[in-house]
C-alpha cells in the first residue's frame, strides 16, 4: 500500500510546485540575458543599488499577495502608499524623536484604508476592482488635503532615513526586512492553523463557509494586514528617497500585481508563494535596472515591462497547473486496442465493450 501512495504524492508536490517554476526559469532568462547585453547590470554596486527598491516591490506585492488569495484584488495600494508616506514626512516633522510616532499613525491610517476596503467587499459583497479604485481616489485627497497643512517637499526625519538605509552584510536593511518579512509570512501560510485556514478560505468559500468559518472576517482581515504591508513598504520607501513627495505611491499600481502573477498566484484564490513572490519583484526590478542600463528609451520600457505582465498572466499558476494535470492524466490514459465495427470500420473501444 505504501508503495502506490508514495508516487501519488510526488505527482501532486510535482503539480502544486509546478505553478511558482516560470518566475525562477525567468529570473534565470534575465541573468543571462543581462549577461550577454547589459553586464554592468550585474555588477556589485548595481545590484545594492536595486536590492532595497526590489525589497519595497516585494513588501506591497505580498500585502496584495493576501488580497488575491481571498479572489480580491486592491487598486488602493498607490494612494495608501502616498498617504503613509505623507504622514512620515508631516507627523515627523524631520524630528528624530517623532518617528515611532510617525510610524504608529502611518500604519494605523492604512489598517482604516484596508478596513474600509474589507467591510465594503467582504461585508457588503461589493466588488473589489471599483471598491478599491474609490478607496484609493479617496486615500490620494486625503494626502492632497493634508499636504496643505505642511512643504510636503520636506524630508523624512534624517534619524529614519540614516536606519533605513543602513548596510547589513553590503545590503540595505530594507532588503533584510523584505527577506524577513517573506519568510515569517510563508511559514505562517503553511504551519499554522490560521494560515491554512486563510489558504482553504481563499480557495473555496463556499466549502469553508459550510464548515463554520467567517469568510467574511478572513477577508476583512486580508485587506486590513496588506494596507498594513503597503504602508510599511511605503515607509521604507520615504527613508531611502529622503523626500518621497505626494505621489511617492503612483508607481505601485500594477508592479505588486505583476509580482504576484508572475509568482505563480492562483487568480481565483487559494494558492500563492511569498517566497515565489519576492523573487518575481527581484525580476521586475532588475528587468527595470537592466533596460535603463542598456539605454532603452522610456516609451519602450513600459512597452517591455507591459509585454512582461501579459506573458506573466499567459503563464500563470492557473495555467502552468491545468496543462501539467491534462499532461499527466494524458500520459496515463491506457492505449485501447483496435476493433472492427459492425459497418467495417476500426476504432479503439473498451476491452469488453458492446
Amino acid at each position: 500500500m505504501s508503495s502506490q501512495r508514495a508516487p501519488s504524492s510526488a505527482v501532486t508536490a510535482f503539480v502544486v510546485a509546478s505553478r511558482y517554476m516560470p518566475v525562477y526559469i525567468a529570473m534565470g532568462v534575465l541573468v543571462v540575458v543581462a549577461w550577454l547585453w547589459a553586464p554592468e547590470t550585474l555588477g556589485s554596486v548595481p545590484l545594492r543599488a536595486i536590492a532595497p527598491l526590489a525589497a519595497v516591490l516585494a513588501i506591497a506585492a505580498l500585502g496584495q499577495m493576501l488580497v488575491i488569495m481571498t479572489g480580491g484584488i486592491d487598486l488602493s495600494v498607490p494612494g495608501t502608499m502616498s498617504l503613509a508616506a505623507v504622514i512620515m514626512v508631516g507627523v515627523g516633522g524631520q524630528s528624530d524623536e517623532r518617528v515611532v510616532t510617525a510610524i504608529l499613525i502611518a500604519l494605523g491610517a492604512a489598517a482604516i484604508v484596508g478596513l474600509v476596503n474589507g467591510i465594503l467587499i467582504g461585508g457588503l459583497k461589493l466588488n473589489p476592482l471599483i471598491v478599491t479604485l474609490a478607496v484609493g481616489q479617496i486615500a490620494t485627497g486625503a494626502v492632497f488635503r493634508y499636504g496643505r497643512t505642511f512643504p510636503v517637499q520636506n524630508p523624512v526625519p534624517v534619524g529614519w532615513s540614516e536606519w533605513v538605509t543602513t548596510r547589513i552584510l553590503g545590503v540595505s536593511a530594507v532588503f533584510w526586512i523584505g527577506l524577513a518579512l517573506t519568510i515569517v509570512l510563508s511559514l505562517g501560510l503553511r504551519y499554522t492553523t490560521v494560515g491554512r485556514r486563510f489558504q482553504a478560505v481563499g480557495a473555496n468559500p463556499v466549502a469553508s463557509h459550510a464548515m463554520g468559518v467567517r469568510v467574511n472576517v478572513n477577508q476583512i482581515l486580508a485587506y486590513v494586514v496588506a494596507a498594513v504591508f503597503y504602508a510599511s513598504a511605503a515607509l521604507a520607501l520615504a527613508g531611502l528617497i529622503r523626500r518621497p513627495g505626494a505621489f511617492v505611491g503612483t508607481q505601485y499600481l500594477l508592479a505588486p500585481i505583476a509580482a504576484v502573477v508572475i509568482g505563480g498566484a492562483s487568480l481565483t484564490g487559494g494558492q500563492a508563494s511569498a517566497l515565489s513572490t519576492f523573487v518575481a519583484a527581484i525580476f521586475l526590478t532588475g528587468l527595470n535596472q537592466m533596460m535603463r542600463i542598456m539605454g532603452l528609451p522610456t516609451a519602450l520600457q513600459f512597452v517591455v515591462f507591459g509585454l512582461v505582465i501579459i506573458g506573466g498572466m499567459l503563464v500563470s499558476g492557473d495555467r502552468i497547473i491545468r496543462s501539467v494535470e491534462f499532461a499527466l492524466r494524458h500520459r496515463r490514459r491506457p492505449e485501447l486496442p483496435l476493433v472492427q465495427t459492425a459497418d467495417g470500420s476500426v476504432d479503439r473501444t473498451e476491452k469488453g465493450g458492446g
